[in-house]
């Protein structure tokens, strides 16, 4: 992947500081992927010396840092003048987006947040959609059209930006998806039963039901693995549906035979905790339903940890997976999925060898490396300002 390179030019006028930075988004205690994204990059940020403020877009729930500076009412025009204004005492806005995340038609609203920034903003582009409804895709091509760059997490991202939604390439910049890098990187000591891992907020869509289903082939192996799903159900999901579809997917397990080889574990876990139990697995899996995805943080946050991966071929693990890391088989193929799961697990070196391919990658998407290029785009952008009087 492309990141932006590592020397700071001053701001306008020859000064040099490290600027500061506005973030809209959700943001923790709001359980969701974006908010845990913002939280990480706004560490990230600050120990590259920056100070961060934060415009979380609100939930419901109260706000628990004090680095959030005012909450933004999705379908309140006040609340997105008030966020403009918040966002206007920083040096760079950086702007979260997703098309659910905002108030009106597909997210639309966050274009009069942007419409009333007067300093550069930089759009974070979560999702890039293979096929927009028209709304969509005039939606993402406006908020480009009014930030002064675009990121993207993938290169495959990039391109689908520039090809499908004519973005001006010029614009675009390909920064990683961040990770905790664990320190004292031991070994990979074998458990007395493999684990296969799928973590994150659980539900439809995750595909978990295709690895319960290859574990009716797999918990015969002499080694008798075990299939471990760690996470919460997300939010929107129990709301609408409550714990539904992880009963079924344990309903599914009891009828397969597999009951004692499939765990659910709803547990919260804090940055160590996660990186501990991904590294004590034998193999992460990612089943996902979707071949739109084009970034994945749960992904980079396995190749981060040094695991070997399985993934249906959306395009982030397609592009990320192919230097080794991992195997990537079709979502329609539960015999390549088992197939490909029996390999990590008995095959002699593979395992070693996807493992040791994923600590090489691994360096690359700390935190602090991705935020340092977060600092330096700002510092280019900054520098084509005049200087304040």
């Amino acid at each position: 992947m492309r990141v932006p390179s590592p020397p700071i030019p001053p701001f306008g006028g020859g000064r040099f500081r490290t600027p500061s930075f506005g973030i809209l988004s959700t943001y923790p205690p709001t359980a969701c992927g974006m908010a845990t994204f913002s939280a990480a990059l706004a560490d990230g940020l600050i120990a590259n010396g920056a100070e961060v403020s934060i415009v979380r877009v609100a939930d419901g729930s109260p706000a628990s840092s004090k680095r959030v500076i005012g909450e933004l009412v999705n379908r309140s025009p006040r609340s997105v003048a008030a966020s403009s204004e918040l966002l206007n005492r920083c040096d760079v806005a950086i702007v979260q987006h997703e098309y659910g995340l905002y108030g009106g038609a597909d997210g639309d609203e966050v274009l009069d947040v942007l419409a009333g920034l007067q300093i550069p903003s930089i759009v974070i582009a979560h999702t890039i959609l293979s096929d927009p409804t028209p709304h969509q895709r005039s939606t993402l091509v406006a908020v480009a059209a009014m930030a002064d760059h675009v990121i993207v997490m993938s290169d495959s991202a990039r391109e689908r930006l520039c090809n499908r939604f004519d973005v001006d390439p010029a614009i675009i910049v390909t920064i990683p998806h961040g990770a905790a890098i664990p320190t004292g990187r031991a070994p990979h000591e074998p458990a007395a039963r493999p684990t296969i891992l799928t973590w994150g907020l659980i539900g439809p869509g995750k595909g978990i039901e295709r690895v319960i289903d290859a574990m009716r082939s797999l918990h015969r192996l002499p080694a008798r693995p075990r299939y471990l799903v760690a996470g919460q159900t997300h939010p929107k999901v129990l709301a609408v549906n409550g714990e539904a579809y992880r009963h079924a997917r344990v309903e599914q397990a009891l009828r397969n035979g597999v009951g004692t080889s499939v765990f659910f574990d709803a547990a919260y876990r804090d940055v160590a905790s996660l990186t501990a139990l991904i590294q004590s697995c034998a193999v992460v899996v990612l089943p996902y339903d979707s071949t739109d995805q084009v970034t994945s943080g749960v992904l980079v946050e396995a190749i981060a940890a040094g695991r070997p991966v399985v993934a249906t071929a959306f395009p982030h693990a397609v592009e990320l997976l192919a230097s080794g890391a991992g195997m990537i088989v079709d979502r329609d193929d539960p015999a390549a999925l088992v197939s490909a799961l029996r390999r990590v697990l008995v095959e002699p070196g593979l395992a070693d060898r996807m493992a040791a391919e994923a600590s090489r990658l691994a360096p690359s998407m700390g935190w602090s490396v991705v935020a340092g290029a977060y600092v330096a785009l700002a510092n280019r952008l900054l520098s084509k300002y005049p200087a304040p009087v």
